[in-house]
């Protein structure tokens, strides 16, 4: 179909889920992940454009009509809920199977802002010394472990990637100090790890930013949120994967939450870090 074409039915269909909506136009620009200005431009006569994929999912999903419908392509609007589940459950296998899947989540949402809360270190930050303390405690495959975090590393150090990450000064601050978890590993060995830490955040920024928030003051699962496409919780040795766009959105929010409630950000992160590495 003619670009055009396609851009004028796209236009008209968005028109009428904005009717039938009853809301302004700043509010359905909020709700399907846009600012006004861009919603006002997809609207307007004469555009020849057509928004990202993740807006059209957020477009479709949100308002229950097929993308087929949405795009011009078929009269009938169907539902977009049926196409997926709303959730689904992933079991988190050590090895390729789980580098695999991340791999997958990953690519899927290439051009996206990917949104990340760490159980610990993140995965990309950890040193060889740290990812077999760390796999041998939760009786985890080393090798594994290693997989993830050099996936991670590698997918970071790609052009065109987009990574926050927010985590309780206390994560850190206990790696100093040598609390819970790391009171097994030597002091040295800890310090190494800082260093590493704050070393490849100077390295990723600005495209990797690291936000870190007072544990006290807010407090979150460990989950990561791919674009607008699923958020994936991490509960023990699986993931709990939100599909439905609604769901994802509330993730983005308590995700910016963190954000403002952050006290140290991403262009202070580094030497915060390091320098507990001097002072722990």
């Amino acid at each position: 179909m003619d670009k055009r074409l396609l851009s004028n039915l796209f236009r008209e269909r968005l028109q009428i889920l904005l009717d039938r909506s009853g809301e302004s136009q700043a509010v359905f620009a909020r709700q399907i992940g846009i600012d006004r200005s861009a919603l006002s431009q997809l609207l307007a006569e004469g555009a020849a454009r057509l928004p990202r994929v993740e807006t059209l999912l957020n477009i479709a999903e949100g308002h229950a009509v097929s993308l087929d419908w949405l795009l011009g392509l078929s009269h009938d609007q169907g539902l977009m809920g049926e196409l997926h589940q709303s959730f689904e459950i992933e079991d988190r296998n050590d090895g390729a199977d789980n580098a695999n899947l991340l791999m997958r989540w990953h690519a899927e949402a290439a051009g996206s802002k990917i949104r990340y809360v760490p159980m610990s270190i993140p995965d990309l930050l950890r040193t060889p010394e740290t990812i077999a303390y760390e796999a041998i405690a939760r009786h985890q495959s080393v090798a594994g472990q290693t997989n993830d975090t050099y996936f991670r590393l590698d997918y970071n150090r790609q052009p065109g990637t987009d990574m926050e990450v927010c985590m309780p000064t206390q994560a850190v601050q206990a790696v100093a100090r040598g609390e819970g978890i790391w009171s097994g590993l030597d002091k040295e060995v800890r310090a190494q790890q800082l260093d590493y830490m704050a070393a490849l955040i100077r390295e990723l920024y600005p495209s990797f930013r690291i936000f870190l928030f007072d544990e006290r003051e807010r407090f979150s699962v460990p989950y990561t949120v791919f674009g607008s496409l699923r958020a994936a919780l991490f509960v023990g040795g699986m993931y709990l994967v939100l599909n439905n766009a609604d769901a994802i959105r509330k993730m983005q929010q308590h995700f910016e939450r963190l954000i403002r409630a952050a006290r140290i950000h991403p262009h202070e992160a580094a030497d915060y870090i390091g320098g507990l590495a001097v002072s722990g």
